[in-house]
């Protein structure tokens, strides 16, 4: 076990319908360089995940979205899936909660459909990152600039395309949240 992330709170914010895997392993990267990681969600107990074309297994909340607070984390990972970040888009205190990481200048990471909470949080403008192609449009009219590559960073903002891309997304989260705050991050 690494020591990189040490005394670093990551949450992670998900509910029903996150991919599996896309939670998951980046938590387990994360917890092996040390993070301490916390899974927030407006939903108690445990969320259901999916894998591929059906559900998976469940993860225990730690956190409840209502009284989470982003002043107590160094930094945030928002794992895909497409039903996950569809509702989280609609609650408002989800998309205030990623916006605070923002302008805090913490580090984000966002895989596949992810990067939704990142349009609705209005804070894609200017940027340069990736997702789940089909979100190619939804972005770019957000102001972001659309790239088809395994891993993307743009000042501590770190997204990735699918389940195939973590590997080298996590690569590049360690290496971000360990940097912590980034002054170029921007809400």
């Amino acid at each position: 076990m690494s020591n990189t992330l040490k005394n670093k709170r990551v949450a992670i914010l998900a509910t029903d319908g996150f991919e599996y895997v896309e939670l998951t392993e980046p938590r387990k990267a994360l917890d092996e360089a040390g993070a301490t990681t916390e899974v927030v969600s407006p939903k108690e107990g445990k969320i259901k995940g999916w894998n591929k074309t059906d559900w998976g297994d469940s993860v225990k909340v730690d956190v409840d979205l209502k009284s989470a607070d982003a002043n107590n984390y160094d930094a945030l990972l928002l794992p895909g899936g497409v039903m996950n970040p569809d509702h989280l888009r609609m609650e408002p205190r989800a998309v205030q909660f990623v916006r605070a990481f923002f302008e805090s200048q913490k580090p984000v990471a966002a895989i596949c459909h992810g990067p939704w909470l990142l349009v609705e949080a209005n804070v894609v403008r200017g940027r340069k990152l990736t997702s789940w192609p089909s979100l190619k449009t939804d972005i770019s009219n957000a102001g972001g600039e659309w790239t088809d590559q395994q891993v993307v960073t743009d000042q501590g903002l770190v997204t990735s395309r699918k389940p195939d891309d973590i590997p080298a997304f996590n690569k590049k989260v360690i290496e971000e949240f360990q940097e912590g705050k980034h002054k170029a991050q921007r809400a």
